[in-house]
C-alpha cells in the first residue's frame, strides 16, 4: 500500500514539474502553422473578418502623424479567394503612403505571444507592416526581398521572398516574439523572433536590434533613434499606406517565455 502512495505521489510530482518546466520554454506552443491555421481553444481572436470585432478589438494608433477618426475606416470587404471576408487597410487618410497617419493597433498591450496573420497583397507593389509590440516591424511588401521586403525582420533580417505566394493569394505569418528583458530599467536581452512565412521557418532566433522609422512608426521610434526601447508592452499595430492590403484569421496567444529562445 505505501509503495502504491509513493508511485501516486511520483506521478503527481512528475506531472507537476514536467507543467512548471515547460511553461518556461516553447515546447507547449502550437506548431501549427501556415494559411488557414486555426486559432487553439486558449488563443484570442483578435480578428474573424467582421466589423464588430474590428471595432471592438482596435483603434487607431495616437501616433505623432495620426490623421485619421473613429470609427476606423478600414473597409470590411469579401475574401476574394475564398467564401468569407477580410479587412482593407486602405484608409483615405493614408493615401500617398503616408505611414503613421491610420494605423490601427489592439487596444490590449502584449509581451511575450504566439501570433497567427494572414494576408493578401492584391496589387504589385502593395505595401503595408506588422508591428509586433507596436514597435518591431515584420515588412507586408510585395516586389521587394532586401532588408525592407516581404517577410523581412524590418532593416535586420532579408526577405524570404521564395517563401512568398504573391500577389492575389493568401499568406500567413506564425510568429514567436520574446519581449526586451530589464534589470534596474537597463536593458539587458533584446527581443527575439521566430517566424514561419507560409509555413517555412524563414526566421530563427533573430534577436531585434532597435525600432526603425522614427517616430512615426510606434513605440519608442522616437527615443534616442529607435534604440532607446522602453520596458512596456505594446498592442499589435497594421500599417495603412494607403494600399489594398487585405487581412484575416489573426490570432494571439499570450505567453511567458522565460529562456531566451522563440524556436518553436
Amino acid at each position: 500500500m505505501q509503495y502504491i502512495k509513493f508511485i501516486r505521489f511520483a506521478s503527481f510530482f512528475c506531472a507537476i514539474l514536467f507543467t512548471l518546466t515547460n511553461c518556461s520554454t516553447t515546447k507547449n506552443i502550437d506548431n501549427t502553422v501556415g494559411v488557414g491555421t486555426q486559432a487553439p481553444k486558449n488563443a484570442e481572436i483578435l480578428f474573424d473578418g467582421s466589423r464588430s470585432m474590428l471595432d471592438e478589438k482596435w483603434t487607431y494608433w495616437q501616433g505623432p502623424r495620426l490623421k485619421a477618426q473613429l470609427p476606423i475606416k478600414w473597409q470590411i470587404v469579401k475574401d476574394p479567394i475564398n467564401n468569407g471576408s477580410a479587412v482593407n487597410t486602405n484608409d483615405p487618410a493614408s493615401a500617398g503612403g503616408i505611414y503613421g497617419a491610420a494605423d490601427i493597433v489592439t487596444k490590449k498591450e502584449y509581451r511575450d505571444f504566439r501570433l497567427h496573420i494572414e494576408f493578401l497583397i492584391e496589387k504589385p507593389g502593395g505595401n503595408s507592416g506588422v508591428y509586433l509590440q507596436n514597435r518591431y516591424e515584420i515588412q507586408v511588401l510585395d516586389g521587394d526581398s532586401t532588408t525592407h521586403g516581404i517577410g523581412a525582420v524590418i532593416n535586420e533580417k532579408a526577405a524570404p521572398y521564395s517563401a512568398y505566394n504573391g500577389v492575389g493569394k493568401w499568406n500567413a505569418y506564425d510568429i514567436v516574439f520574446r519581449a526586451a528583458r530589464f534589470k534596474d530599467g537597463q536593458m539587458i536581452e533584446n527581443p527575439l523572433t521566430t517566424i514561419y512565412f507560409n509555413g517555412k521557418k524563414v526566421h530563427k532566433n533573430v534577436r531585434i536590434g532597435q525600432v526603425w522609422g522614427g517616430p512615426n512608426s510606434g513605440i519608442d521610434g522616437g527615443n534616442d533613434e529607435g534604440r532607446g526601447i522602453t520596458d512596456v508592452p505594446g498592442g499589435l499595430k497594421l500599417q495603412a499606406e494607403g494600399h489594398d492590403v487585405l487581412y484575416r484569421n489573426i490570432w494571439i496567444k499570450d505567453l511567458n517565455i522565460k529562456q531566451s529562445n522563440t524556436d518553436f
